[in-house]
């Protein structure tokens, strides 16, 4: 059984406007009840969108804590707990399981650049210290490492709690490959919102998602419009959605989404470095697309 169906948003860390950006638990809380109102249908913290790679370890388990006291089990809650570290990995999944988290997303082991048999170790020591159910995220354009089909199909036939996997490879023929070969073993969560509706057709069970962020009911309509067989509404909104997803990946997520957050209002706050805030050039393009878009006047 999925871990979720639907639209997972890939939340932001609101960070307080001080010179220590501190992380703004106020709200957060505030978003995720935002979020659930909004047919969320999974909170996914301290990912990429989560800045998870510029908080500090006790930062990074306080968040993880404050999202499932947060959300009291209205939703699941998917903790983003990889690492290029092994055993860093290990001991945040720990950390997610003993929190109370349903699941927790684990990326690829970054810079390292691991081998394709590494990587069967590397998630195969993560499996076996946990019960947690695992989504494998490959995203190589931020890693520098692919999951290769036949490495998904070895590890979700090995550990019965690699239970699903992120998918933002870009590659729709890998895609299909790989979901030929793992034949119902895996489940699959698009990772980029610009292929939702591709993925789905190939059997994904929903989306991990930065346009969650922002267009919470829309992302989570449009797959659930799919799921239960009106894929031509499910066309049309991915189709809509286009132009706001460019924009949102016009700069390295998550300069982008922070920007449009804060200029709907939500106030945020600001990017730890080495992000920065978005060019004023690509804020122009930003604003253009939200309004197009509906969610700025």
């Amino acid at each position: 059984m999925a871990i979720f169906t639907g639209a997972g948003v890939a939340i932001v860390t609101p960070m307080k406007n001080t010179p220590e950006m501190e992380v703004n638990y106020d709200k957060l809380q505030e978003l995720i009840d935002w979020q659930i109102t909004e047919g969320t249908d999974c909170i996914v913290i301290a990912g990429t969108t989560g800045e998870g790679a510029t908080l500090t370890m006790e930062e990074h388990i306080d968040v993880i804590k404050a999202a499932v006291e947060f959300t009291k089990g209205r939703v699941p809650v998917v903790a983003g707990t990889g690492s290029n570290c092994t055993r860093t990995a290990i001991e945040l999944t720990k950390e997610a399981e003993e929190a109370g988290c349903d699941g927790a997303l684990v990326v690829t082991p970054y810079y390292n650049k691991a081998t394709q048999d590494g990587l069967v170790k590397h998630y195969g020591m993560i499996a076996e210290s946990t019960k947690l159910p695992l989504i494998l995220y490959n995203v190589p354009g931020r890693t520098g490492v692919n999951i290769q089909p036949e490495t998904v199909y070895q590890l979700a036939s090995k550990y019965e709690n690699v239970a699903g996997i992120k998918d933002a490879v870009g590659d729709i023929a890998q895609t299909a490959r790989m979901m030929n070969l793992c034949d119902g073993k895996i489940d699959l969560y698009s990772g980029e919102d610009g292929l939702v509706v591709p993925i789905l057709s190939l059997g994904g069970v929903g989306c991990i998602s930065v346009v969650s962020d922002v267009a919470p009911r829309d992302e989570h309509e449009m797959i659930m419009a799919y799921l239960n067989g009106d894929t031509e509404k499910a066309r049309k909104m991915q189709l809509k959605l286009m132009p706001l997803v460019g924009a949102l990946f016009a700069e390295v997520n998550p300069i982008p989404v922070k920007k449009a957050m804060n200029l709907m209002g939500l106030d945020v706050g600001p990017l730890r470095a080495p992000m920065f805030e978005m060019s004023p050039e690509k804020t122009v393009i930003l604003e253009k697309a939200m309004k197009d878009y509906g969610l700025l006047k």
